[in-house]
């Protein structure tokens, strides 16, 4: 705070655990832990009177995760003392929305589900879209003390406020980039610092706040190759930041970043992020070192899943994980195979009791299956757990991963009036 920032933002979510936490309400992080954080943020709020933003509050930035951090904001707010004025950002899609896409015949680009928008929203499950930067910058028109965001782009906590002071868009977007990642940028990485940015008109500078780090040209540089797959881009709805020209420069503990340049985008388009449930799970961790038994290990599966498939019916979905044996990159995995293998299964099944049936009898024919040549007879498996069947409650899939087309970039965000908490 004695660098005396004119924004504090944190980026509070993101799909990386997985559709379980949009579709089931759950939070990623406990209260206790955002509480305590909280706390501090408001207490460096209320000391500067800038603005605190925060993107994604809960982890998917749901209604209910939006919701379920106000309440936790509240409690912190009592902590510090004080009022706050705050305002929220929901980005949960609402009735109508896909009747209206549909109808108009607006472009719509499925990102991976395997799936159209329309087979998609048969079942959709829980719905957000994640905005951009326009929906944070109109959060922030009311000169608030607090904006608590639901879904967003990771850089638009960082980008709004340049955005809104006419600094230059590529360069803006290109350090929140960096920002929202913490200290990754600096070295040592760290996901457990924040660092600086300051914003001019030719060029930004970024640098650690902890006197153990150091942001240097070759870390800065480096991040473009973190979470994208092209790193001379930073893709967001509206545009991208190009990066090709960007040259850096170090500056003691910082470096100074320049040339990157903002590109429009032709359409206006956000992603959509669903989830829904697909049944319960239970999980099954195992260990093997017979390296007959790992030789075969693929078939050894393969057959004990069909017998039971045949033993009770085909209406469960088994994923199979051999670490030690390509569990990690499958059949891209360069190395050899290790001498022991770890064993883990889930099998999801609408119903709880077929799925805890067919993992229990996947685990026990897979632990005394016999074959040619086997030299053992008390078991192929090792198990570190009693009870060795997990249950891990329902699961979930992505149901929508699609971009669609908005005509207006506030068209999926909806913003509440000013609150005051405290």
């Amino acid at each position: 705070m004695k660098e005396e920032p004119d924004i504090i933002a944190v980026d509070a979510g993101s799909t990386d655990p997985g559709p379980y936490y949009l579709g089931s309400g759950k939070t990623l992080v406990p209260d206790s832990s955002v509480q305590r954080d909280l706390a501090l943020l408001l207490k460096a709020q209320r000391k500067l009177g800038v603005p605190l933003v925060i993107g994604s509050a809960g982890g998917s930035g749901s209604k209910t995760h939006v919701d379920k951090t106000l309440d936790v904001l509240k409690r912190a707010a009592e902590h510090v003392g004080g009022q706050f004025r705050v305002k929220i950002l929901y980005s949960d899609i609402e009735d109508g929305f896909f009747e209206r896409i549909l109808e108009e015949g607006r472009r719509t680009v499925d990102l991976g589900v395997g799936r159209s928008i329309r087979e998609a929203l048969r079942n959709p499950g829980i719905v957000v879209a994640q905005n951009g930067v326009e929906p944070v910058i109109e959060a922030l028109k009311d000169n608030v003390d607090v904006v608590l965001a639901g879904r967003v782009v990771d850089i638009a906590s960082f980008a709004a406020l340049p955005w809104i002071q006419g600094f230059d868009k590529g360069l803006a977007v290109h350090m929140a980039k960096i920002l929202e990642c913490g200290a990754i940028a600096a070295d040592p990485g760290s996901g457990a610092d924040g660092l600086l940015g300051i914003l001019r008109r030719d060029e930004f500078e970024v640098r650690p706040l902890n006197p153990e780090r150091r942001t240097t040209v070759l870390s800065v540089a480096e991040h473009a190759l973190y979470e994208r797959s092209n790193p001379y881009k930073e893709v967001i709805p509206g545009g991208y930041a190009d990066f090709r020209n960007a040259t850096y420069e170090q500056v003691n503990t910082g470096v100074i970043v320049r040339g990157s340049r903002w590109v429009d985008a032709e359409k206006y388009m956000v992603k959509l992020e669903g989830s829904r449930p697909v049944g319960h799970r239970f999980v099954v961790i195992a260990g093997a070192r017979d390296p007959l038994f790992i030789s075969k290990i693929t078939e050894l599966f393969e057959s004990t899943v069909k017998f039971v498939r045949d033993e009770l019916g085909g209406n469960f979905t088994v994923y199979p994980r051999f670490y030690g044996w390509n569990g990690v990159l499958g059949s891209s995995e360069p190395m050899d195979k290790g001498h022991e293998v770890g064993v883990l299964f889930e099998v999801i099944a609408e119903d709880k009791n077929k799925a805890e049936a067919a993992a229990g009898l996947i685990r026990s024919t897979l632990l005394h299956m016999g074959w040619a040549s086997r030299k053992t007879t008390a078991g192929n498996l090792a198990f570190p757990f009693s009870p060795s069947d997990i249950y891990a409650g329902l699961a979930y899939e992505w149901s929508l991963w699609h971009l669609v087309e908005l005509e207006d970039p506030l068209e999926t965000s909806k913003i509440d009036e000013v609150k005051l908490i405290g």
